[in-house]
């Protein structure tokens, strides 16, 4: 049967095998701008995969254009690095490309050594808090060179392809927004003028790599940026890069300062499909799609609907390396789904550190602490099926030990259930049923409904045993904790409980937050509903939003310190906290409950005393390890590693990292 992902396609003389494209990410694995044997071992291991092409990238122009953890093309003594690169990704299966890219006034001070970074116009970047220096023509000619030039050591180091950046509020981009470009000259004014730079960027790099050498260009379908370019400039944009300079255009969304979600769980998948559509419709050369593409079903009717020609799955690619291969073999429900937490691959480069997965814990690890069977099996038993035990288990079956789980509820997934029950962050869910999945591929036997006992431990005599037993509700010290009206977060979001229509939450981290955002969903209408009343235009949009973000219930959001959320990523949490105000939940920081009262709560806030009406109280003072099997062990003489949240409440990210290592080193 035919299958649109495994049709080969041509970008220019290029013949790729298939249809899914891995897009350049900054992975800061860069040293001193030079290829390291991290990113060689990282896009080795996505090769193995056989995407149809990879992508690696960004890499510099120039000294003004990136960091030292962006790969370097602005010098020929970067060459002999490419050239590792590109091979490593050959050898392995998969063609190659190399990104090409100035960051202009989205690059930072500190990262050039006091250099003021340069742009089209000396306006200050809310993402830097910094105002770049405005270019000269004649510097503005010379970046223009340095792109040709990075571009041909991309070439001469064997890459297949070169891809030029001209989206996402860097350097050409800019040039190309009326926001960001306020000149008077030939360079800026009208959308012609604007164009200028990009067009001649891609001229000269088209120059100096030859009419036969692939070039793409990856654009923003939409800036999402208020006064920016609408997409009828940047679809123009498309029509002008498509008369015969460029072979294929890959779709980007939005800037780093966009307000819109882009890459976050709350994104639909494959949502922004109707920009890659729109941009295929003007031009006639091979348009990739971009953004929450993570599973096959969506890759095919993208492609089969005719959304697009190429996908680009980049963080589907960091949490499956294998993705292309397990879809080709017919083994789709083996892959692991990027969950698009962001938690590793995000927000991890504001920390400056590297990529890594909350789904693998290998990425970025590749080739650094690989599994390796055991020379001496042992029996090894699990308490607990979350994601910190199954990891463990998967991990220590891998190695050769023989592994069983004992779960203490009816299914394996432990709190990423609870993670996935606020709305847009269901895909939790995805990676408890991948693991569950996994779990059965391997045949590791899994009791359910069985709490791990002495009992249990004297017939299964097992050598050594993780502990992952996960976390409990903490439950503060507080007058009236036990009235009827009080309930806890976690069986508010496994809906266990019900909720009056004025609810007060005590807590505002991320359990309180999403606890928040839950119940204000309540009686808001149904994307379905929604497009049933825009299409028969029974409603208007002004009316349909107020529908879609009011709910019937007025939450309250309590939280002692000075900011709600202090233990959300960053990529989500702006997000979160533009949610609430959509959603009219009331935030109160700075507030302590002194008592919780049958009629709501007593709180303190600046030294005043204030009593909130509640029909119920949710409890969302966050969590304490479950971990009663260790004094046990102790006392047992057990061998034991303690894993996640049994070890010390954190995220899901720590829990499957430390399952990982929990696993490894039996």
């Amino acid at each position: 049967m035919r299958d649109p992902i495994f049709e080969p396609i041509i970008i220019n003389k290029l013949k790729i095998k298939n249809r899914i494209y891995l897009p350049a990410m900054h992975l800061g694995m860069a040293q001193n701008f030079e290829v390291t044997d991290q990113i060689i071992n990282f896009y080795a291991q996505r090769a193995k995969g056989r995407p149809g092409m990879i992508c690696a990238g960004y890499a510099t122009v120039d000294e003004l254009s990136g960091n030292t953890q962006n790969i370097g093309a602005h010098d020929d003594k970067f060459i002999p690095g490419l050239q590792k690169l590109s091979k490593a990704i050959k050898d392995n299966g998969s063609l190659c490309a190399m990104q090409i890219n100035h960051a202009g006034r989205y690059n930072f001070s500190f990262f050039l050594n006091g250099k003021q970074p340069v742009a089209p116009s000396a306006i200050a970047s809310r993402m830097t808090k910094e105002t770049p220096k405005e270019m000269t023509t004649d510097e503005i000619k010379t970046t223009i060179n340095s792109f040709a030039q990075a571009a041909l050591r991309v070439q001469k180091a064997g890459f297949d392809a070169v891809e030029v950046l001209s989206g996402t509020g860097y350097l050409i981009s800019e040039f190309l927004s009326p926001l960001t470009n306020q000149r008077r000259d030939n360079y800026g004014g009208s959308f012609e003028n604007r164009m200028r730079f990009g067009l001649e960027v891609i001229k000269a790099v088209r120059d100096a790599v030859g009419k036969d050498f692939p070039l793409i260009v990856r654009m923003n379908g939409n800036d999402f940026m208020p006064g920016g370019n609408p997409r009828t400039e940047l679809q123009e944009y498309a029509k002008a890069l498509s008369d015969g300079l460029v072979d294929a255009l890959c779709i980007n969304v939005g800037w780093h300062e966009a307000r819109v979600p882009q890459i976050v769980s709350c994104v639909p998948r494959g949502a922004f499909s109707y920009l890659a559509r729109g941009i295929k419709e003007k031009v006639n050369v091979p348009v990739i799609a971009s953004h929450r593409i993570n599973d096959p079903k969506t890759v095919r009717q993208m492609l089969d609907n005719g959304m697009c020609d190429m996908v680009a799955m980049g963080r589907s690619l960091i949490a499956d390396p294998m993705f292309p291969e397990k879809t080709r073999l017919g083994k789709e429900k083996e892959i692991i789904h990027c969950i698009a937490c962001a938690q590793g691959c995000f927000d991890n480069l504001f920390k400056l550190k590297h990529v890594e997965c909350l789904c693998n814990p290998l990425a970025g690890f590749e080739g650094t602490k690989p599994v390796k069977k055991t020379t001496s099996p042992k029996k090894v038993l699990v308490a607990g099926a979350g994601p910190a035990g199954m990891t463990a288990a998967l991990t220590a079956h891998s190695r050769g030990h023989d592994v069983i789980i004992y779960e203490s509820s009816s299914r394996p997934g432990g709190q990423l259930y609870l993670a996935a029950a606020p709305p847009g962050r269901d895909e939790f869910a995805q990676l408890a049923k991948d693991l569950e999945i996994q779990i059965a591929a391997k045949k590791i036997p899994i009791v359910l409904k069985t709490e791990v006992s002495q009992e249990i431990i004297k017939k299964e005599k097992p050598d050594t045993i993780i502990l992952a037993t996960g976390s409990k509700p903490l439950i503060p010290p507080i007058a009236g904790i036990d009235l009827p009206h009080v309930v806890e977060s976690w069986d508010v979001l496994q809906d266990k409980v019900f909720t009056g229509q004025k609810v007060a939450i005590i807590g505002g981290g991320a359990v309180g937050v999403e606890t928040a955002l839950f119940l204000a969903e309540k009686g808001t209408i149904s994307a379905e509903t929604i497009k049933f009343l825009l299409v028969n235009r029974a409603e208007n949009p002004d009316t349909l939003f107020e529908m879609a973000t009011r709910g019937t219930k007025q939450v309250t959001l309590i939280e002692m310190l000075g900011k709600m959320g202090k233990d959300i990523g960053k990529s989500t949490k702006w997000g979160m906290m533009q949610d609430l105000g959509r959603h009219h939940v009331k935030t109160m920081t700075g507030s302590k409950v002194i008592e919780i009262t049958p009629n709501g709560l007593i709180i303190e806030q600046d030294g005043k005393i204030y009593e909130i009406e509640a029909d119920t109280v949710v409890v969302a003072a966050g969590s304490v390890s479950n971990n009663p099997l260790e004094s046990v062990l102790e006392k047992m003489g057990v061998e034991y590693r303690v894993a996640g949240d049994a070890r010390q409440v954190a995220t899901a990210f720590d829990a499957v990292h430390q399952g990982y290592k929990a696993g490894l080193e039996i």
